[in-house]
């Protein structure tokens, strides 16, 4: 909290240094509600960039690169918000870069400051704990590789007992054991501090043995069970009222992580509509003039965790009723689609009106697109893990639309590698997978092969 307040105060601070005096506020109030607006956005959005993670690693990277380039995204955001709001507003240049470079250096210095205070008070200098590894080798490599990955582990892996030694799988790299005397020997002669079990719960009891041998050494013992067999994503720890927990069918995504992308929604949403509150009028009145009908399309969909709402589109097709339930979807060349619905659809403008959805808190910028409920009954038995998708909110863009799959699912194929890009999307998420999504959309994602 208090690195978070420091930033909050160097951005403040920046903008009245950068100024001089008071007077540039006193002008006027669009002024004082950009750097309120800055403050805001640094409050919600610098957590999510990683700004507060302690590391002995990348000290550049973590204390320089990254809290200068998200305070300057803050800076953009804030700005194109009152701009938007206030479309006669227009910051002073001169005043705007020295705030920029004064703030921007207040949040490094804050940054390195508390980055220092963080490694003498957790000891980062700590010596590295050795662990062994009981299981097959692809467990123990997979292990090895996650513990690698995190940064700043303080484990080290250096000897392992191979639970399954006829499968001739690849050497590990480390003195690897088949014969449990011998590897308990090893483990007390080398003084390893950890015992780490990477076995599937169908073999627990091969544990068991190894316990007996170490019950009078002083060894941390712990069982990491593979579930990826039962898992729909990677298996995480939950806490429930105190009992630990391994997620086995749940979100990947934890609640709290939620927060910041539907604050970025809404804000994201208000903005576009407010932009391109023109075009969507003229959008609305070329529906009304050339065909009739409503001028906008609404179908029921399935939401988060199920719950049903109805989305919004501009209409691009000529009335008609769906026959026995049976919701067909366009195809190329469809005669339903009117001429304004046609070229609608090939730049995805049909999509523009349900911002109002995300707006509404039903549906996400970024997310798996829903499907007519009738597809989803149709599809949830025969394509494996297609109910997942509704673990979160369903977005206007998505993973599996920038990486080609939209439009008209014909064959089963598509619909498999759809769902298959919308759960990596789940398994990956991150506010930079966000962003990176948006960006796509926008500069190549409009148009496409498969909009018809």
């Amino acid at each position: 909290m208090l690195a978070r307040l420091s930033d909050v105060v160097s951005i403040a601070a920046g903008a009245l240094l950068a100024a001089g005096a008071p007077s540039i506020f006193e002008a006027t109030g669009y002024n004082s509600a950009l750097v309120a607006f800055s403050m805001l956005m640094a409050l919600m959005f610098f957590p999510s960039w990683g700004m507060y993670r302690v590391t002995r690693r990348r000290m550049f990277w973590r204390c320089v690169f990254v809290p200068v380039c998200a305070w300057l995204f803050v800076l953009a955001a804030s700005c194109a918000l009152v701009m938007a709001l206030h479309r006669s507003y227009r910051p002073a240049v001169d005043w705007l870069k020295e705030w920029a470079f004064i703030s921007a250096a207040g949040v490094v210095l804050c940054r390195l400051a508390a980055h220092a205070i963080c490694l003498q008070l957790t000891r980062q200098d700590v010596r590295t704990c050795t662990v062994a590894v009981v299981g097959n080798a692809a467990n123990c490599r997979q292990l090895m590789r996650k513990i690698d990955a995190t940064p700043d582990s303080v484990y080290r892996v250096t000897v392992a007992f191979d639970t399954d030694p006829k499968a001739h799988a690849i050497p590990l790299g480390l003195p690897t054991f088949c014969d449990r005397e011998a590897f308990v020997n090893y483990v007390r002669n080398a003084h390893i501090e950890e015992l780490w079990f990477a076995v599937p719960l169908s073999e627990g009891q091969k544990i068991v043995p190894f316990v007996e041998l170490l019950r009078n050494d002083l060894i941390n013992i712990r069982f990491i069970p593979d579930v990826s067999g039962l898992s729909a994503f990677n298996a995480g720890l939950a806490n429930l009222e105190g009992t630990s927990a391994i997620n086995l069918v749940a979100s990947p995504i934890a609640s709290q992580l939620l927060i910041g992308k539907e604050i970025f929604d809404r804000l994201f949403a208000l903005c576009v509509l407010i932009a391109l509150s023109p075009v969507l009028i003229g959008i609305a009145l070329a529906v009304k003039l050339t065909s009739q009908g409503p001028v906008l399309f609404t179908q029921r969909r399935k939401g988060a965790n199920g719950k049903v709402f109805s989305i919004y589109k501009f209409r691009s097709m000529c009335m008609h009723a769906d026959t026995g339930g049976v919701v067909k979807q366009a195809t190329r060349n469809d005669p339903r689609v009117t001429r304004v619905g046609a070229f609608l659809r090939r730049t995805s403008l049909d999509e523009l009106p349900q911002f109002f959805n995300v707006l509404r808190g039903e549906m996400s910028v970024v997310g798996p697109r829903p499907h007519a409920i009738e597809h989803d009954k149709l599809y949830q038995d025969i394509v494996d893990g297609y109910i997942h998708r509704y673990r979160i909110k369903p977005g206007i863009t998505g993973w599996a639309q920038i990486n080609g799959f939209r439009g008209e699912t014909d064959r089963i194929e598509k619909m498999q590698g759809r769902v298959a890009h919308d759960l990596y999307y789940l398994s990956n998420w991150s506010f930079w997978l966000d962003m990176r999504i948006v960006l796509v959309t926008i500069f190549k994602g409009l148009i496409h092969r498969n909009a018809y």
